[in-house]
């Protein structure tokens, strides 16, 4: 591999404004963490951890006391352990999202000082989009991104560095840490974008990567084994079935889950999450493609390496998820990294204008701060009128804090955190969604012992509610699309 360079690079980025992005992406990146959990999964996720964390199980993840094996366990470990510490709540299971999304920063920051622009990448990942958004979220999408992220990087850095071997070892570690994150995809992207960066470049890997493949194997698999074994050794086939057939085979392979989207979702979508450092990727990706059409010499472009290493993990999830039967943003942060490099080096380049370079600093900065603001003045509003949670509170304190809780014609994830314990589930551990108000007032009095329950009911469906004869509705909460009532049974 070439030397990257000799030469000490013009500075992009001051002291001062390395200080004040750093300032700027600490409240970016922890600010908000206390917000309502919003949507489906938020709140399935950090009750999951909460049910492991009341048996003090770090094995055998469960919802509503039912098996669940829909996603592998770092999530919530990281969940668990932020519980232990500082209790169960909003913040602890966002902790470990936003941690991962400043371990982005921190990857990539390391790969860009091998050539000396460590901050400017820095600078870039903090400010992007995706990397934000999906840091305020409790879920496993920046949880994957993280490890590939690192394992690539290590990878990538082990070619010129003096201790090849201990970024090997970081490399096979953090596939193994992939593993757990969301899965088989942790080690095949990874995997399979090392080894087209070197179809691509037509370059042997190092000695030391041929040497290491039996012993980083095994610093993977153990790495993964620490859940992987126990888990089979508990449940059995079932484990292999649900977790891999169902959920990885089924769900790439067609829409049960119910998240459609056409074969072009990603290549808009991945521009999206990339903001506002996309248009300078895909000018960087358009420079590299017409360098390798004219057989550009190594000797002209001294980050050629780098450049093709992150197109080729760019475009292998894009390419891959496109051609999955389910579809979600969340799908394609692992190559939101791989932009962030290929702006970078558009910056980097010296034949750069160098308005671009004096602009990086400022726009960081304002997406930054714009982020805050959108996090302060925006978002609690958005997550009141998407939770449940200040209904709930409403019905404790209106002395329904012990009363089951029901879907009249929906199935609120929101209630799984919020609701814990008290939801109707089915024999399969799913949510009931009762069909109509004589359904509810059976379960009332054959079920119930004759207690007032609590009803959410989507706004449509209230009048069919109230206007059954035989049921007292009292409303709670309307301030959402769906409404909370206390409902009980007439003698």
């Amino acid at each position: 591999m070439a030397e990257i360079t000799k030469t000490v690079p013009t500075q992009v980025i001051s002291s001062t404004a390395k200080i004040a992005l750093a300032a700027l992406a600490v409240a970016a990146y922890f600010v908000g963490l206390t917000l309502p959990l919003m949507g489906p999964d938020e709140p399935r996720y950090a009750q999951v951890a909460r049910e492991m964390f009341d048996r003090g199980d770090w094995v055998t993840p469960t919802l509503g006391g039912s098996l669940w094996f829909e996603k592998p366990v770092l999530l919530y470990w990281l969940e668990k352990i932020a519980y232990h510490i500082f209790g169960v709540n909003e913040f602890s299971a966002r902790l470990g999202p936003a941690l991962f999304g400043i371990g982005v920063i921190v990857c990539l920051y390391l790969l860009g000082r091998s050539i000396r622009r460590g901050s400017l990448f820095a600078a870039i990942a903090a400010s992007t989009v995706g990397i934000i958004a999906f840091a305020h979220g409790a879920s496993f999408d920046i949880i994957l991104t993280l490890p590939i992220t690192a394992s690539l990087a290590a990878y990538y850095l082990h070619q010129t560095s003096e201790r090849p071997r201990l970024w090997l070892l970081a490399a096979y570690f953090f596939l193994g840490v992939g593993l757990l994150a969301k899965g088989l995809v942790g080690a095949i992207f990874p995997v399979g974008i090392i080894f087209f960066y070197h179809v691509v470049l037509w370059k042997r890997p190092t000695r030391f990567a041929f040497e290491s493949i039996l012993w980083g194997g095994f610093a993977t698999l153990a790495t993964a084994g620490v859940w992987y074994i126990p888990m089979y050794l508990r449940h059995g086939y079932y484990f292999i079935d649900q977790f891999f057939i169902q959920h990885h085979f089924q769900r790439f392979t067609s829409n049960k889950y119910q998240h459609p989207g056409s074969f072009l979702f990603f290549f808009w979508m991945l521009p999206v999450l990339a903001l506002p450092w996309a248009p300078l990727a895909i000018a960087e990706l358009w420079k590299l493609f017409r360098g390798l059409l004219v057989h550009q010499k190594e000797s002209e472009d001294t980050h050629k390496d780098l450049a093709v290493f992150a197109a080729v993990w760019l475009f292998l999830p894009l390419v891959f998820f496109s051609f999955s039967g389910s579809k979600l943003p969340g799908y394609i942060l692992p190559a939101v990294p791989a932009a962030v490099i290929l702006a970078s080096l558009f910056v980097v380049r010296s034949k750069t204008s160098a308005w671009v370079r004096k602009l990086v600093p400022s726009v960081a900065a304002l997406t930054l701060i714009a982020s805050v603001l959108l996090i302060l003045f925006y978002l609690p509003g958005f997550a009141a009128a998407d939770s449940i949670k200040a209904a709930i509170a409403d019905a404790n304190a209106g002395g329904y804090g012990k009363a089951k809780v029901l879907g009249l014609h929906t199935t609120s994830h929101n209630a799984e955190f919020y609701a814990a314990g008290r939801l109707v589930h089915m024999p399969d551990g799913k949510q009931r969604r009762f069909l109509g108000a004589a359904e509810v007032k059976e379960y009332i009095v054959v079920y119930n012992a004759g207690k007032p329950v609590l009803v959410i009911v989507p706004r449509e469906y209230l009048e069919q509610l109230q206007a059954f004869d035989e049921l007292d509705t009292k409303i709670i909460n309307n301030a959402s699309d769906d409404v909370l009532a206390a409902v009980s049974a007439k003698p």
